[in-house]
């Protein structure tokens, strides 16, 4: 794990105690921090309860702490705690501002940071791999993989590649990337910011904590980052301000996890940010010919009397899906869960590729009464019943395409489970048809 002498003698809360918070209480103990730990559910508080002092940080006085740690899954805009700690004038961080912290005492290092709306666990993969397959010391944490404080520091010349939400940059105040990725901005989680405009600013915040002499990245893909961008321009030397676009990168056959006009704009940052990090032109196409993708974006998970199944669950907002759509040219389209939007316009230049659309979750009945005036559309509220349909209605060259637009919280505990889920349903009804029932009583259990 990543400790540190900046955390020894002081005083931290750390509230919520799911992965990325256990590993922080790990790390500030080992340091030789005094932590104040909680989370509602009583097995982890136990856990601890032998090295920490468990109590509720809205119950107590927080005036004296060095720092309240809290999940970027808090909603700093309603959860009590955010006032309370103002209050007490004692700052709200999160581990990304601790592991910021630590720095100094770490060996010689740099730091890559990746934000953005779409594409940035792809890019933060993608240039994780491209150093790996190159023999540089990498790991990559934040918002993807395993937390950060809880990895092993890397030897001299490591670079950590971080994927970073707005959540956590809200909660960030001094990581000054040695390299900053701003991609796409387009409109999310609108229900953590007052409008567009502060999500955006969120994001740019990243960009803000730098030092003049570091870079930034920033696509010129969305107006918002565009914007951004422009900013900056005035404000920084010149050399330290790159932009990059998908037109940047004109042929993809070679990468084949890397298609589409969304992994270009991917494909372009992570080329950049490797030029500046020294890899040669050769070591960064061995990697991005060799990367194998994530899971759960467009994923494709197998094949069957010609029918080929996509589990694209990570995409949560229409913004996130359209690339998929546009992607296959005759889908059989899974749509649906917890809406962060009232519409699927970004979705609608690609509708002549959706042989058929299954409607799901909460968000089932809207979408299907926009989509029914352009496509055929079954209403199936659970995935299992979608997936079924779909793949009765399929014929050699189709896709099955599980792209929800939505979040998963509706039915599901997150985008991966329902990946899983879609994943296990698909083996079970192509190998094994007289299971469906079966599965779709999985599904249902899974659900709740």
């Amino acid at each position: 794990m990543i400790t540190s002498d900046a955390f020894r003698g002081k005083r931290y809360v750390v509230l919520g105690l799911a992965r990325s918070g256990m590993a922080t209480v790990e790390a500030l103990l080992a340091s030789g921090a005094d932590v104040t730990a909680w989370d509602r559910r009583p097995g982890p508080r136990e856990a601890l309860a032998a090295r920490a002092t468990i109590a509720d940080p809205l119950e107590i006085q927080l005036a004296g702490f060095d720092g309240v740690v809290v999940s970027p899954g808090v909603p700093l805009n309603t959860h009590p705690i955010a006032e309370r700690a103002r209050a007490a004038g004692v700052p709200l961080i999160g581990d990304i501002e601790l592991f910021a912290q630590a720095r100094a005492g770490l060996p010689p290092h740099k730091v890559v940071g990746i934000t953005g709306t779409n594409g940035k666990s792809t890019t933060t993969a993608l240039i994780h791999h491209i150093l790996q397959t190159a023999g540089v010391p990498t790991t990559m944490g934040g918002n993807i993989g395993l937390p950060i404080l809880g990895q092993d520091p890397l030897p001299g010349g490591g670079v950590y590649v971080l994927e970073l939400s707005s959540y956590q940059i809200d909660l960030t105040h001094t990581l000054d990337c040695d390299i900053a990725i701003l991609l796409n901005i387009t409109p999310d989680h609108l229900d953590r910011y007052e409008n567009f405009e502060g999500y955006a600013a969120s994001k740019a915040r990243l960009l803000k904590m730098q030092s003049r002499d570091h870079l930034c990245i920033v696509s010129r893909d969305s107006p918002a980052s565009f914007n951004i961008y422009q900013d900056l321009r005035d404000h920084r030397p010149r050399g330290n301000v790159l932009s990059t676009t998908q037109d940047d990168v004109a042929d993809q056959s070679a990468w084949p996890t890397l298609k589409g006009p969304h992994n270009a704009e991917n494909v372009a940052a992570a080329k950049a940010a490797c030029k500046n990090l020294r890899l040669t032109d050769q070591q960064t196409e061995r990697g991005l010919r060799s990367y194998p993708g994530l899971p759960h974006r467009m994923e494709r998970i197998g094949e069957h009397i010609g029918v080929l199944f996509v589990n694209d669950s990570k995409a949560t907002n229409p913004t996130a899906t359209a690339p998929a759509l546009a992607a296959f040219p005759r889908v059989h389209w899974i749509v649906g869960g917890l809406p962060k939007s009232d519409d699927l316009d970004e979705c609608a230049p690609h509708f002549g590729h959706v042989v058929a659309a299954y409607t799901i979750g909460e968000a089932g009945p809207h979408f299907a009464d926009i989509l029914e005036p352009h496509m055929p559309v079954e209403r199936c509220e659970m995935l299992c019943e979608a997936t079924k349909r779909a793949i009765a209605a399929a014929k050699p060259g189709d896709t099955v395409l599980l792209s929800p637009a939505c979040a998963s919280f509706d039915q599901f505990r997150d985008y991966e489970t329902r990946g899983d889920v879609f994943r296990k349903i698909v083996a079970k009804l192509t190998g094994q048809p007289a299971a469906a029932a079966e599965l779709c009583e999985f599904s249902a259990r899974s659900a709740a």
